[in-house]
């Protein structure tokens, strides 16, 4: 196979959702439908079910929610599917960002009984931001559900964009029965197994087949009817232009918990998936077709494998051949280049030895702190891809040692969180103990690393809440005694970020806007210097 067909055939996208909606389940029906699972696993898995695919660690299996993504590639009906599952809840929404830096499309997950909801709205615009062409799968229609017309609605209205149903659901609740393909004119009737942990079982026919007045109330199959009609005359026509430029959003009905309507899902995307796109550099784009290697590292997780207890180096292959034991420039500096050996295919935890890869794939690279995220690497001199974006902390905690015979564990374990991109680390100014200061987007995170520190790394640890609410950075190269003279109020302290660089920290946003108009010569920063600061 060419190298242009290897790329055309990559499809490389992630699940998002609110909370709860069903990213999860649908990932592991995906798998199943995929031919990559043959008995798919709950969620909240009782002691006599498989656990999750995605949710490998045991803290999100303890809680049935995804805390880290997972990368999981298969092959379906000639394509290479690498499926990026992320966690759903705002806490851990920097790793969800990262992830979206990585992916050409997104398959959004909504509960078709509460309709949009906060998480939702803010996920869809980071992808609006992005230009990710987003295919929207309602589910839960197993349950009573938002009539379709007001979903379509509420989609349009919420998010500004263009609603093209490619399926409709036949009833709701306990009268769902099943969903009618409109592209290919098609009524596809389901029986109900249960769980759903194998394939549905299906019936293929009209949408005027004479068995459907049975299966429904004569008034509201009259009303369905209707609908479809009502689609075909009036709605959006279906453009695959408009998808790619994330203006339209084909729209599927279902319930991933029983199977319904997945593998229509799966169909239509590998057909109107986005293959790989250009990635934006110093350089200009970088096209997948380049012949040079580039890729970027968006994502590092450790201890997956607690055999090995190494760490993983996600990259995203954007242009040219990814090649085992090649050498690349090192990222961190110096004259020696790095050997790229190793590298791991992903599907969850479980992993093998990739000898090649191409432009979409997601290879994991054994690292041992050489990497962090962020990275490019490459065979194109002086490339950089543009800096993934690292979010101001929202909540802040003291970590303390609690077992000083186990130093060197917890300074081990908490280097690896903050290499992750878990946790952000700080250290008081002119303070007598190296205080450490975490810094998090929300308050789960904190549980995470106090969880893995004990579990993955047998350190003892204690953390206490901080009072700050609010960080600003100082611009490059500030000496943190210059604001001595500097008004700075009785809540408001100095500390030091791993880069070097001085912050304030502040209880509230009035402290914040007090001290900007008591200190109007200083300039305070949203981001560290080293991305793309925003002035106050």
């Amino acid at each position: 196979m060419s190298f242009s067909q290897e790329i055309s055939r990559r499809r490389t996208f992630a699940i998002i959702s609110h909370p709860d909606a069903g990213k999860t389940t649908l990932t592991e029906k995906l798998l199943l439908y995929g031919g990559a699972l043959q008995l798919a696993g709950a969620v909240r898995a009782k002691k006599n079910q498989r656990n999750t695919t995605s949710d490998w660690m045991d803290i999100e299996k303890e809680r049935g929610i995804s805390i880290s993504s997972t990368v999981l590639q298969f092959e379906y009906n000639g394509f290479c599917v690498n499926l990026l599952d992320t966690p759903g809840h705002r806490d851990f929404s920097e790793d969800t960002y990262r992830v979206l830096t990585a992916v050409d499309s997104v398959v959004m997950v909504i509960d078709a009984g509460k309709g949009i909801e906060e998480r939702t709205r803010k996920l869809f615009e980071i992808c609006r931001l992005r230009g990710i062409p987003i295919f929207t799968f309602m589910n839960k229609m197993d349950r009573p559900s938002i009539h379709p017309l007001e979903l379509l609605d509420d989609l349009e209205n919420s998010l500004g964009i263009s609603v093209f149903p490619v399926t409709w659901p036949l009833g709701d609740g306990p009268d769902f029965k099943g969903v009618f393909d409109r592209i290919e004119n098609k009524l596809h009737l389901y029986s109900n197994q249960g769980k759903g942990s194998a394939r549905a079982a299906e019936q293929v026919t009209g949408a005027d087949d004479p068995r459907i007045g049975k299966l429904l109330h004569p008034d509201y199959h009259k009303e369905w009817l209707e609908q479809i009609e009502l689609l075909s005359m009036a709605g959006e026509q279906f453009s695959p232009e408009k998808l790619q430029c994330g203006d339209l959003t084909p729209v599927f009905f279902g319930s991933a918990i029983n199977n319904f309507g997945v593998q229509l899902l799966l169909d239509f995307f590998v057909k109107h998936g986005m293959p790989p796109v250009s990635r934006n550099s110093n350089q200009g784009p970088i096209a997948p077709e380049d012949e040079r290697f580039s890729g970027f590292i968006f994502k590092i997780q450790a201890n997956m494998d607690p055999n090995h207890r190494d760490s993983l180096s996600f990259l995203r292959v954007c242009s040219g051949v990814f090649e085992k034991d090649m050498s690349v420039p090192n990222p961190r500096g110096g004259n020696k280049p790095l050997r790229l050996s190793y590298p791991q295919r992903l599907f969850g935890q479980d992993r093998e030895t990739v000898e090649k890869a191409y432009p979409g794939d997601i290879v994991g690279l054994v690292s041992h702190g050489n990497f962090r995220i962020g990275d490019t690497l490459t065979q194109i001199p002086g490339l950089q891809f543009n800096e993934i974006p690292r979010f101001p902390p929202e909540v802040f905690a003291t970590l303390h040692n609690a077992a000083p015979s186990k130093f060197k564990q917890f300074r081990d374990g908490l280097e690896q969180m903050v290499n992750e991109g878990v946790i952000q680390m700080f250290h008081m100014h002119n303070t007598q103990q190296r205080t450490v200061l975490l810094g998090a987007v929300g308050q789960l995170q904190f549980e995470v690393v106090k969880h893995r520190l004990e579990t993955e790394y047998a350190a003892e640890v204690r953390l206490e809440p901080s009072p700050f609410t609010q960080i600003r950075w100082l611009p490059q190269g500030t000496d943190p005694d210059a604001f001595k003279g500097a008004y700075m109020g009785s809540n408001i302290r100095m500390a030091i970020d791993l880069d070097n660089n001085p912050v304030l920290l502040f209880p509230d946003q009035w402290s914040v806007d007090y001290f900007a108009e008591k200190n109007p010569d200083y300039k305070l920063l949203k981001y560290s210097p080293l991305q793309q600061g925003e002035a106050l």
